[in-house]
């Protein structure tokens, strides 16, 4: 992998991971669609995502520090309903993240075949459009619920939705978005709950997957995949503030220009790879 393939890639993980429409349907595109010599199979390759998302939770972490030290101030320090209220949430988080930890696990070889299916991921992207477009579509005008009145089933609810970004073409971000709107969500507190269950996840993925680069891909290639982290948590943190600025301004239809993208851009991918391009 040249450097320009990696800034590249980074770049495009640092806004998909963010926005709803998947960056490993992405990572997993855009090399087949332009034809690069990279090899999606590779022991090294899942890792060198891995450092990239690495980036793009150290992102998440630094934009919602006031959050994360509100939980910590709230379970170490703090006393009060305030406080009381701070841990449940944070608890919540927890409880939502074990699903993914659990599944991802579990079936990490069988999921590690998806990275050499670009067709596949073509068509779940569209499928990810379709996700998106019905959430905002189902809710209509069902109850309304703060992030201090989430329930534990609903934020059990989240943490299963996220699984679905084990499959390459369904964004994690959309997948997790799409449910906290569903239980009862703004899009502005669904997008935030979202992130904080992404950060522990990542982070955890970060940790025991790139020791591995450095084993399989070499100093070289290991230098690139930290260009490639801080590229990718950069971008990512500008592109936070932009879905979270989308999400406080819009709420009618907010989801509807990230399920156009989806299931124009998977079935133009899909097309392309069918006919042999």
């Amino acid at each position: 992998m040249t450097v320009i393939q990696a800034i590249v890639l980074a770049i495009v993980q640092g806004v998909t991971e963010l926005f709803p429409i998947s960056s490993l349907g992405h990572a997993v595109l855009i090399p087949a669609i332009l034809h690069w010599n990279v090899d999606e199979n590779a022991q090294g390759f899942l890792p060198f995502l891995v450092v990239m998302h690495l980036g793009t939770a150290l992102a998440l972490l630094a934009y919602f520090w006031r959050d994360w030290w509100d939980f910590a101030l709230a379970i170490l320090v703090r006393r009060g309903p305030k406080a009381v209220a701070e841990r449940r949430i944070f608890l919540q988080v927890v409880v939502a993240t074990i699903p993914a930890v659990v599944i991802g696990f579990v079936f990490e070889h069988m999921l590690r075949r998806g990275f050499g299916a670009p067709k596949i991921a073509a068509a779940f992207l569209i499928v990810n459009g379709i996700m998106l477009f019905a959430a905002e579509r189902l809710k209509g005008q069902g109850e309304h619920r703060s992030l201090d009145r989430l329930g534990w089933l609903n934020a059990l609810i989240i943490g299963f939705c996220q699984c679905l970004a084990l499959i390459p073409g369904l964004s994690r971000s959309g997948a997790t978005m799409a449910g906290g709107y569903l239980v009862g969500l703004d899009h502005e507190d669904a997008a935030r709950f979202s992130f904080w269950t992404a950060t522990p996840v990542i982070l955890g993925a970060g940790v025991l997957e790139a020791p591995k680069l450095l084993h399989h891909g070499g100093g070289g290639f290991s230098g690139v995949a930290i260009l490639a982290g801080v590229v990718a948590g950069v971008v990512a943190f500008i592109s936070t503030a932009l879905i979270m600025r989308w999400f406080r301004v819009r709420e009618a239809g907010a989801f509807d220009p990230f399920a156009i993208y989806c299931a124009v851009a998977g079935a133009g991918a899909l097309a392309w790879l069918m006919l042999g391009h």
